[in-house]
């Protein structure tokens, strides 16, 4: 099924694909979703904040959730995201084709915005629905060409005005699993083609904005210079060291942006992201402290500032445990596996009894066009979620 979709949003530049939010692909890829859905007989509604649900009977409280998100990050893989949602719609069609019918209320779930590709919060749809990202703050969001999610949402034909905390949609999800391609090789190691999530890492997303003076490159000595980029680079550097200093940390600067950003000019802002985790919520904060301070000195010593702002940020979450075994048992002692990676289902966990599924990636390799699952491991996974879905439902 993931062929049907194989071409929308492929990103001719960065190879992979990019599908944001609210952009044609990722409307696309949601219209795409409602057809399927609408095929299979399932009833589709779309909450206050544009997360879309296709109910198998009728909507209620005390549902069996499942799903997954649409969107990728910039150039990312086929997998990421769409393999769960792909999965769920399999999973019905395995629970249909046997004649099952669900005593419970059933859903598949897209959630939006799930890597914060275009407004840079992560989870922005389940974490609007969990009201654990301010409703103000998130419709004042903006995307790199200045729009902000307030906007993207009205031009989609949704009303910005209704987005935050979503009691009734909250109360109806009994349990929710989330089918998701591996982003690491633990399965490869276990050679084992699923496993259960036991717990995602703490992390999150920071933007240092290092101050300088603009000028010409080649009329301005190096004495006269108050250039951001000094700070910036060395902060590069700075990162990997101090991931280095915390048990299993991780840190990653995948963005700068200099302003006004051309080669013959000295910047007169450098916009740097910062992405920081590790098993611990100290150790994350240990070392965007650390970075924080690291940025400041660097900064001071180029004659420039820096603001740092915490752009979102998720503690360590570990998936229910009875929930995890419950479902690693059902599927023939399936591993449990840790991830560094952040799920929607991460944060529903807080709310609600959560698990993941995840199906193994050959390469190990995720957020780039070399992510992958095969076929047969595709099937099992589909396999498993209808398994589970069969389960809960009694």
């Amino acid at each position: 099924m993931l062929a049907a979709i194989d071409g929308v949003g492929a990103d001719r530049r960065r190879g992979g694909f990019s599908r944001h939010v609210f952009d044609d692909a990722e409307r696309q890829l949601r219209e795409w979703f409602v057809e399927q859905a609408e095929l299979r007989g399932l009833q589709v509604t779309t909450d206050r904040n544009a997360n879309i649900w296709a109910w198998w009977g009728e909507p209620g409280d005390d549902a069996v959730v499942t799903g997954s998100h649409l969107d990728s990050v910039p150039g990312g893989g086929a997998f990421d995201g769409p393999l769960g949602v792909v999965s769920a719609l399999s999973a019905v069609d395995l629970l249909q084709e046997k004649g099952f019918r669900p005593r419970r209320p059933l859903a598949v779930v897209v959630f939006a915005e799930e890597e914060g590709g275009r407004f840079g919060v992560p989870c922005l749809g389940s974490r609007l629905l969990a009201g654990t990202i301010d409703a103000d703050r998130a419709r004042a969001l903006r995307d790199p060409s200045g729009v902000t999610f307030a906007e993207a949402m009205s031009a989609a034909g949704a009303d910005p005005s209704r987005v935050g905390r979503d009691e009734e949609a909250l109360r109806r999800i009994g349990q929710f699993v989330e089918l998701h391609v591996e982003q690491g090789r633990g399965l490869i190691d276990l050679d084992r083609p699923i496993a259960v999530a036991s717990s995602i890492l703490s992390h999150g997303r920071w933007r240092f904005r290092f101050s300088g003076q603009g000028n010409h490159a080649g009329a301005t000595l190096l004495a006269d210079r108050r250039d951001p980029m000094l700070p910036a680079a060395e902060l590069v550097v700075a990162a990997r060291r101090a991931a280095g200093s915390v048990a299993d940390g991780r840190a990653t600067v995948g963005r700068l942006v200099p302003t006004p950003g051309g080669t013959n000019v000295i910047a007169s802002t450098v916009d740097v992201w910062l992405d920081a985790r590790s098993p611990q919520d100290a150790g994350t904060r240990s070392m965007v402290a650390d970075l924080t301070g690291a940025a400041r000195e660097l900064a001071a010593a180029e004659g420039c500032e820096v603001e740092v702002v915490e752009e979102s940020y998720g503690d360590t979450v570990h998936f229910d445990p009875a929930f995890r075994d419950q479902l690693s048992g059902l599927l023939d002692g399936a591993p449990v596996l840790a991830t560094g990676a952040g799920h929607d289902a991460g944060v529903l966990a807080a709310e609600v009894p959560t698990a993941m599924l995840f199906v193994r990636n050959p390469t190990g390799i995720s957020h780039a066009p070399e992510e992958h699952a095969e076929d047969d491991d595709c099937t099992e996974g589909a396999h498993a979620l209808a398994r589970v879905l069969e389960h809960l439902d009694h």
